[in-house]
């Protein structure tokens, strides 16, 4: 039966749904289970991984108990991986997990297609020549393979991967952006038909914040050579216009223009780390191609014939100080 979701909200929170499922699909193997290994291991445990392998031929020895909190003097003498990996077992009982009596330097050796099975493969403490061998093996497997080597209080990672793509982060953006600053063609239609200098007070009132952004960022561009407020000085100035159209200090809609104004100010187009991304030669997909670079050319096709160079809304509308038929009007299309 599934683990309940709730189990995992702290992480949810975090890295949502898609990130937390990605843990329950995958499949961890850990060559050598030393304090390095043993540690790395145990956080992926708690965090909800599906399944773990723990691969290590040495046995349980005095030593071990001061630096390893993954046994104790019940198993000094005692394999090493069914030790650690029976301690994991029970930090998280959802978590499949198995050990092999074995050397990773001769299964490295001997077994090269042992490794393709997993999602990811934590290697730690091994020497130069298998650390090469195994990034080979992993990289035409395309398994995604991270070296950890300890010495006392130091020592280093490496991360081997072809390709690490990611679709669903946190956006770096406002959730309700309406790209006020190149708005889109109905919204720009509709506005034109807004007087924001009536002397209708109820109407004046409840004209949206929308509007009046996108009809004084008009104004402005026709004054400034087609170009937005940038500077600091500019953008007060913006603010000021805008609170000098105030009839009445009430006009909730027109301090949440003032608020809001920083959304006429972001530069229009897509980002250059997005362009980047679109250039690239994966873009053009094929039958074989991931979901990711499925998504990229989708996007790609949206900026170049519909979207007049802006990546799509997110579709979000935020609240505003207006009346429903005014909104109701605004994303009626």
């Amino acid at each position: 039966m599934a683990e309940p979701k709730t189990k995992y909200d702290r992480q949810l929170r975090i890295w949502g749904e898609q990130g937390q499922t990605a843990l329950e699909k995958s499949s961890i193997c850990l060559l050598n289970c030393g304090p390095t290994g043993s540690e790395t291991l145990k956080n992926l445990v708690l965090g909800g991984v599906g399944s773990i392998t723990v691969v290590d031929g040495s046995k349980v020895e005095v030593g071990d108990l001061g630096n390893n909190f993954m046994v104790d003097e019940s198993c000094v003498g005692q394999s090493k991986a069914k030790c650690v990996c029976s301690f994991l077992q029970e930090l998280n009982d959802a978590v499949k997990a198995k050990f092999i009596e074995e050397y990773p330097e001769a299964l490295i050796d001997t077994n090269t297609a042992f490794f393709s099975q997993f999602t990811l493969i934590v290697a730690t403490q091994l020497v130069e020549d298998s650390m090469v061998k195994l990034e080979r093996i992993c990289r035409a497997a395309n398994v995604i393979l991270v070296f950890a080597r300890s010495y006392g209080l130091t020592g280093f990672i490496r991360i081997s991967v072809k390709e690490h793509t990611v679709i669903e982060s946190k956006p770096d953006h406002f959730l309700d952006d309406l790209r006020l600053n190149n708005p889109w063609l109905e919204l720009r239609s509709f506005a034109e038909t807004i007087d924001l200098s009536t002397s209708d007070p109820v109407v004046h009132k409840h004209t949206p914040y929308v509007i009046i952004l996108v009809k004084m960022a008009e104004e402005w561009a026709k004054s400034h050579g087609g170009c937005l407020p940038s500077t600091r000085n500019e953008k007060k100035h913006f603010k000021d216009l805008i609170k000098a159209r105030m009839i009445a200090m009430d006009e909730d809609n027109y301090k949440e223009a003032m608020e809001a104004s920083f959304k006429v100010f972001a530069p229009r187009g897509i980002s250059s780390d997005l362009q980047k991304i679109i250039d690239d030669d994966c873009a053009e997909v094929d039958s074989g191609s991931s979901d990711f670079w499925v998504t990229v050319a989708a996007l790609k096709e949206f900026i170049s014939n519909e979207g007049n160079g802006e990546a799509p809304l997110e579709g979000s509308i935020p609240d505003m100080t207006s009346s429903t038929e005014l909104v109701a009007s605004i994303f009626a299309g």
